[in-house]
C-alpha cells in the first residue's frame, strides 16, 4: 500500500527542502517506499479535513490503510520501524539511533528555530540587536556540544540511521548562518546526508513544488 503524506501547496522555505514534510520525503526514499503526496494551501491545512490529521493545522501528516499520523520525527521513527534500512538490528544501537532522532528534535532543534523565529518576527524590534547574542549563544553551545560528539565519525552510529537523518533536516536550518560553520565536522557531515541519492531525490520532489509554486504566482493562479 502506498502512505500518503501531506506538504505545502505554496512552501514558505522557498525552495530550500526546509519544509517538514523533507525528513519524511527523505525516509521514504531510503527505505524505497513510493508514496503519494496531496498539496494543501494555507486555507486548506486549517480546515477540519486536515485537522482531522493533523489537529494543530500542520503539515505533514501521513496516511497509510488504518494509520494515520502527524509530526515528522513520528513518522519517521514509523518508516523507519517499518522498513529495513533506517535502524540497527541490534537493540542497543537501535535505540542510539532512536535517541539522537529525539535529541535533534528536543535538543539541538529549538535553539534553532528561536532564533530564525526572532529574525522573522522580531528584527526590527528595538530589543532585538540586545537579544541576538543570548540567541546564537544557545545556538552554539548546543552545537558544539554535538560536534564534540561527533568527532571525526562519519555518522552518529555505526552506519547511517533515522538519527542521522533527522540530525541533518535540523542542522541545515542553520546552513549559512556562521553558527554552523564554526565546526567544519558538522559542515561535512550536513554535506554527506546531502550528497545522498535518497536525499537528492527528496530534495528534488519537493524542490518541483516550489517551482510549480513559482510558475502559478508569475502567472497570476491562484
Amino acid at each position: 500500500m502506498r502512505p500518503t503524506i501531506t506538504a505545502f501547496r505554496d512552501s514558505p522555505d522557498r525552495g530550500q527542502g526546509l519544509a517538514r514534510d523533507m525528513p519524511v520525503r527523505w525516509a521514504l526514499e531510503e527505505v524505497g517506499q513510493p508514496y503519494d503526496v496531496r498539496l494543501v494551501t494555507f486555507t486548506e491545512m486549517k480546515a477540519a479535513a486536515h485537522r482531522g490529521l493533523q489537529p494543530f493545522g500542520q503539515i505533514p501528516s501521513y496516511e497509510n490503510g488504518d494509520l494515520a499520523l502527524f509530526e515528522s520525527g513520528a513518522i519517521v521513527l514509523q518508516i523507519a520501524e517499518r522498513h529495513g534500512g533506517l535502524l540497527p538490528e541490534d537493540t542497543a544501537a537501535r535505540a542510539r539511533a532512536i535517541m539522537w532522532m529525539f535529541a535533534a528534535l528536543s535538543t539541538i532543534e529549538p535553539p534553532i528555530v528561536e532564533r530564525d523565529a526572532a529574525i522573522l518576527v522580531e528584527g526590527n524590534a528595538p530589543w532585538f540587536a540586545a537579544r541576538q547574542p543570548l540567541l546564537e549563544e544557545r545556538v552554539r553551545h548546543r552545537l558544539t556540544d554535538l560536534s564534540r560528539a561527533l568527532g571525526d565519525a562519519e555518522w552518529l552510529g555505526p552506519s547511517f540511521s533515522a538519527g542521522d537523518l533527522v540530525m541533518i533536516g535540523v542542522l541545515r536550518r542553520s546552513s549559512g548562518s556562521g553558527l554552523l560553520e564554526e565546526h567544519p565536522n558538522l559542515v561535512a557531515y550536513v554535506a554527506r546526508g546531502e550528497a545522498r541519492p535518497a536525499f537528492r531525490r527528496a530534495f528534488d520532489d519537493q524542490y518541483a513544488v516550489f517551482l510549480a509554486a513559482a510558475r502559478r504566482e508569475e502567472e497570476g493562479i491562484n
